[in-house]
């Protein structure tokens, strides 16, 4: 490595109860009007309440735009902004999984350019300021409350990427309590989502660094030490162990915003995008399949290795080759363990999808420019194949 350049959030709480703060956060960063950006299943739970009942106890008016929905279209984008636009928002709060937080992020951003969407999909074409941000994620999985990153379906199903600095957030609220309540199914999918950033930005084959590097093992410490037992009942309500996930998710988050992540997602995002399968759950389908071909590649395989120790602590091995199995085996031994789907057909897809979906694949170049070995259609193809 020869140089290091490396952006996150600006502040970050971690406490069970946080969002009760949301007012006097808002009011540091001067925030009088506030658009709060979730979703309807966030607000039929009632998970903002203590944050709204902050806000207007600090004398700040909140507009509640509750529509986002999974793989977010553009025309939520461009609904939200004009509400914001119409309420004269100068701050946003997202609030929810990660669609909810992109969206949030646009909306603070968008109001305050002269570009359009379309113009700042890509990496560094966002230009110009945005309102103050703070970010309150309700799952333990995206990490977008500290990541530069937006992500937009485009069209019937292509997904982009708005991807600037601009995009950080001011401040993170990680607040265990939002997360107790979840179904397990939500939980594993999102879990499972956040271990294939670390992954992914420990072994990128662009940008990696001592600090991506650092954060990623850790996440993995985190997510592979409780993922289990938070999808087991008696671990379901278990405040640390929510909490753990939570940290576990965020620091994969500012690991892959530095390090970017690389084929999984590639292959993930047209899974998603075509049959509204759950980002997390795509990510868990194609993980063990992809890290299977990664291993061709020695660089790879020696990574993966180095990460095997991390999930199967205590544990040696006398080749990469071996840690490198230990590894893929542990996280489809997690996969089984927390009751998630392995198979594309069990959501859906049958042999004649695969060539679309190999085809959009493609189209994420972005991302599989970063993967430790060159995917080309034929290959993608295959590992979908694998993967069915």
């Amino acid at each position: 490595m020869s140089s290091l350049s490396f952006e996150t959030t600006r502040r970050v709480y971690c406490e069970p109860g946080a969002s009760a703060r949301l007012g006097s956060l808002a009011g540091e960063l001067g925030i009088t009007r506030v658009m709060l950006v979730t979703d309807p299943g966030v607000m039929k739970l009632g998970l903002p309440q203590a944050g709204l009942d902050s806000l207007k106890a600090a004398g700040i008016a909140v507009s509640i735009y509750d529509r986002t929905e999974a793989d977010p279209p553009e025309k939520l984008v461009h609904e939200a902004v004009a509400a914001a636009k119409d309420f004269k928002a100068d701050g946003v709060i997202g609030f929810g999984g990660g669609s909810s937080m992109d969206i949030a992020k646009l909306v603070a951003f968008l109001p305050r350019t002269s570009q359009q969407l379309s113009e700042v999909y890509g990496v560094g074409n966002a230009k110009g300021s945005r309102m103050p941000l703070i970010q309150v994620p309700t799952t333990a999985g995206t990490g977008s409350e500290v990541t530069g990153i937006a992500i937009i379906t485009t069209g019937e199903a292509e997904k982009k990427g708005v991807v600037s600095p601009l995009l950080l957030p001011d401040i993170a609220l990680l607040d265990a309590d939002l997360t107790l309540g979840l179904p397990r199914a939500v939980t594993a999918a999102t879990g499972v989502d956040a271990m294939v950033h670390a992954i992914e930005a420990y072994t990128t084959k662009h940008k990696k660094n001592p600090m991506s590097d650092a954060l990623a093992r850790e996440a993995l410490r985190l997510l592979s030490g409780n993922i289990r037992h938070v999808c087991s009942e008696t671990g379901a309500k278990d405040r640390k162990a929510r909490s753990d996930m939570l940290l576990g998710a965020m620091l994969a988050g500012m690991a892959f915003a530095n390090a970017p992540v690389a084929a999984v997602h590639a292959l993930a995002y047209p899974v998603g995008g075509h049959f509204h399968v759950p980002h997390g759950l795509s990510n868990a389908l194609m993980l063990p399949h992809v890290l299977r071909f990664n291993l061709a590649v020695d660089t790879a395989a020696a990574q993966y290795a180095e990460l095997a120790p991390v999930l199967l602590p205590g544990k040696s091995f006398n080749s990469a080759a071996a840690g490198a199995g230990a590894l893929l085996a542990e996280l489809e031994s997690i996969i089984d363990d927390v009751k998630l789907e392995k198979q594309l057909r069990q959501v859906g897809i049958s042999h004649n999808h695969l060539p679309m979906l190999a085809k959009d694949a493609m189209n994420q170049q972005r991302l599989l420019v970063n993967n430790p070995r060159e995917v080309g259609y034929d290959d993608a193809l295959k590992i979908y194949e694998q993967a069915l």
